[in-house]
């Protein structure tokens, strides 16, 4: 992979990971899911807001780990 391709990639991810975030800041309605992970948005009552926190969290999670392979 070039440079060029590497800063793409990594703004593209960056853009996801943000995403993520504000739709988990928006579906819990504050930032715990950051320091605590899934049981910030487990106890949801609302089933459709715990699935699309769970998505989110799972996009987040997947975006993290990516940016560390690729530094």
């Amino acid at each position: 992979m070039s440079i060029t391709q590497i800063k793409n990639l990594n703004r593209r991810l960056e853009n996801l990971a943000k995403e993520a975030s504000r739709e988990l800041n928006k579906e819990c309605g504050h930032e715990l899911w950051q320091r605590i992970g899934f049981d910030a948005f487990d106890g949801l009552e609302d089933p459709s807001k715990r699935a699309k926190a769970n998505y989110y969290y799972g996009q987040w999670q997947t975006v993290k780990e990516l940016q560390e392979v690729i530094g």
